[in-house]
């Protein structure tokens, strides 16, 4: 191997890493805007007992959309750390 592959692979290895480190990052959003979403939803209901089921509904739709972004950060970061570094060693050999 030479010095130049040797170099690619770790520049091709660092960048796997910080990428799936800034995907990884992605499911803080969600994790912060459901937990804001759940207090709002405790609290209209504590104002309106009555529309119970209505905020419960509007409030699992809700949270299931922006779990996705969550999940979507989760799926790129694994694929970054476990599928990435493979493909890359195989265009630098």
């Amino acid at each position: 191997m030479t010095d130049f592959q040797f170099l690619a692979r770790g520049i091709a290895l660092a960048g796997c890493g910080i990428g799936a480190g800034c995907a990884l990052i992605a499911g803080i959003g969600p994790g912060i805007g459901e937990g804001n979403a759940a207090a709002a939803a405790c609290e209209a209901v504590g104002r309106q007992p009555e529309c119970k089921s209505d905020v419960t509904s509007t409030l699992i739709l809700g949270v299931a959309l922006s779990e996705t972004t969550g999940i979507y950060g989760f799926v790129t970061g694994l694929l970054l750390i476990f599928l990435a570094p493979g493909m890359f060693m195989n265009y630098l050999q």
